[in-house]
């Protein structure tokens, strides 16, 4: 696995031959982000663009394997494009230099993964949480294995594809051993990360309320 922390051109002679993946990690703004917050998420996918025109020098990339959609062209780009404006970009720009965007998701998977996803965060006694979490862990696990599938069947011969994919979820995934997995991973995904952390680290003891509420 090569990790690209800094803009740098890969050998392409290196991985002549070889099924390339290039993987970006996920990341969203939110609802009333501060303008300090938004400026890191911009500064992210302008590195991100920067940082995917190095490394295609290995090769072109020519399959897009995007989480969150089950749709496929036009209405993929219209709902990426309410969700993550950059992302739904970058996917627009890459699809019209010829490469071929295909969801990783199902709507039998992600709808219920999603719905369980939300349960754990409202439930507050810990008989219901572990119940819950037991149906998410299912569902989750099928959405893993799907993605691992979907890669595996479209990326073939010497292709080269982009992931897109939070990068807890890419973690998770255990890719052939014939495919050489590359991660993008700009300065500021260290920013962002870092940001997120100290914000976190000021909100109050949630686990504390949850076990009151056990009482």
């Amino acid at each position: 696995m090569v990790k690209l922390g800094k803009i740098q051109k890969p050998d392409a002679g290196e991985f002549a031959g070889k099924r390339k993946l290039y993987c970006i990690a996920t990341i969203y703004s939110f609802e009333d982000a501060p303008d300090e917050f938004n400026k890191l998420i911009e500064q992210y996918w302008y590195e991100v663009i920067q940082h995917i025109e190095k490394i295609e020098i290995a090769g072109k990339i020519e399959k897009i394997f995007c989480e969150m959609i089950y749709q496929h062209g036009d209405e993929a780009l219209n709902v990426l494009s309410k969700i993550n404006k950059h992302l739904s970009r970058i996917i627009e720009k890459k699809m019209e230099e010829g490469a071929v965007l295909l969801p990783l998701e199902s709507r039998e998977i992600l709808g219920p993964y999603t719905d369980w996803g939300n349960c754990l965060s409202v439930v507050f006694t810990n008989e219901v949480f572990n119940k819950v979490l037991e149906f998410y862990k299912v569902y989750s696990e099928k959405r893993l294995q799907q993605a691992i599938d979907i890669i595996e069947k479209n990326l073939s011969g010497t292709e080269s594809g982009l992931l897109i994919m939070k990068d807890e979820e890419r973690a998770k995934l255990e890719f052939p051993k014939d495919i050489e997995v590359f991660l993008i991973t700009p300065p500021s995904y260290d920013d962002i990360m870092t940001w997120l952390r100290e914000k976190l680290m000021q909100k109050p003891d949630l686990s504390m309320k949850k076990k009151e509420g056990d009482k």
